[in-house]
């Protein structure tokens, strides 16, 4: 399958108008959609592989198209808020509530599906994951494509998720009908999941909309363990069971005093390098000039928790440029945007944290 590349311009990301040549692109590509097809875009949080979420054999398409085991759901995109009734069963008052505090942006809810929606689109739950992007070309494209687009994030699965898309083009190359590179995405990691079937509402992936901001809203909210801690039930969202954002190389995670953190991975560096092994490491400010490894990658300021955020899944895909087989990372806060980050390191690296 040829892959046909979309660019838009910078300019559009910031604006709801786009030029001439930009709106027949983006028809053209909601087209595709309309039809079975599939095709990748910028969202706010990351890349996205869309096609027609009311559609069994384009839900299909996408699990094949990532990679991705079918019991693992995909999330709903629409373009307007009324457009959530009907794929939702049921449309809780803390949903309503919810949508006008966060949408659009970077929250997905979990409610009761309508009989509409494919079980190929929800991994054979009968619940539905549904959001309202902010990114403008997303939008766009949404609407073209019929309104209701389901769109995991646009890479094979276990690999880091792309926030630019010559990953997405690394990827999903000769497997889908169109990319739409629409440049750098904005917040670098997915949107938060909160489950509204149970009560108190549960966070099942953390995101850009923490604990404290969701509780502002809902009053009580309390957040899933497999947030931090492996899981080996069926995944209710996305994310939940599978090895996600994993780099090729092995990655651990060490956690303890700065000194102690450096010291430790110094040696096991020396030791990898002895083997032959390339090594990487990746650094805070406040760290960045301890470490010893072949590579180390300057992730931010630790008082800059949506820097690190946006960076980390291009250090990962980076490290993978540079062929390092052995990555080491400091660990961070598990509160706020930081319970966010943990997440997925803790993801890509299957649990692995050394402790000093």
């Amino acid at each position: 399958m040829e892959t046909e590349i979309i660019r838009i311009g910078r300019a559009g990301l910031d604006r709801e108008e786009f030029t001439e040549a930009e709106e027949k692109a983006l028809l053209r590509a909601g087209e595709i959609i309309r039809v079975g097809g599939l095709v990748a875009f910028p969202t706010e949080t990351v890349y996205g592989l869309g096609g027609d979420a009311l559609n069994p054999g384009s839900s299909r398409r996408i699990y094949a198209a990532k990679g991705r085991p079918s019991d693992n759901p995909l999330i709903i995109h629409i373009d307007r808020f009324e457009d959530i009734y009907r794929i939702a069963g049921q449309v809780p008052e803390a949903a309503v509530r919810l949508a006008e505090a966060f949408w659009p942006g970077p929250l997905t809810m979990i409610l009761p599906k309508a009989p509409e929606v494919p079980p190929e689109t929800t991994g054979g739950l009968e619940t539905v994951a549904v959001r309202l992007p902010s990114h403008p070309v997303a939008r766009r494209l949404i609407r073209y494509g019929g309104g209701y687009v389901a769109a995991p994030s646009a890479n094979l699965s276990g690999r880091p998720s792309p926030t630019v898309a010559r990953y997405v083009i690394e990827d999903m190359q000769g497997r889908v009908e169109a990319i739409v590179d629409g440049g750098e995405v904005g917040i670098g990691l997915e949107s938060t999941i909160v489950d509204l079937t149970v009560n108190p509402p549960q966070i099942l992936r953390p995101g850009y909309v923490t604990e404290k901001k969701l509780a502002a809203v809902l009053g009580q909210v309390a957040v899933d363990p497999a947030v931090i801690a492996p899981g080996g039930e069926a995944p209710r969202a996305p994310g939940m069971k599978y090895r996600h954002y994993a780099p090729r190389g092995e990655l651990v995670i060490v956690e303890g005093e700065p000194g102690k953190v450096a010291a430790y991975v110094n040696s096991r560096a020396a030791e990898e390098r002895a083997a032959g092994h390339r090594t990487g490491a990746i650094a805070t400010k406040e760290m960045h000039g301890q470490y010893g490894t072949d590579v180390v990658k300057y992730i931010g300021n630790r008082e800059d928790e949506e820097t690190i955020a946006r960076n980390l899944f291009a250090v990962l895909r980076e490290f993978d440029d540079e062929e390092v087989v052995k990555i080491y990372s400091e660990s961070f806060s598990s509160e706020g945007l930081g319970q966010a980050i943990m997440n997925r390191l803790l993801k890509a690296a299957g649990h692995h944290v050394v402790r000093v």
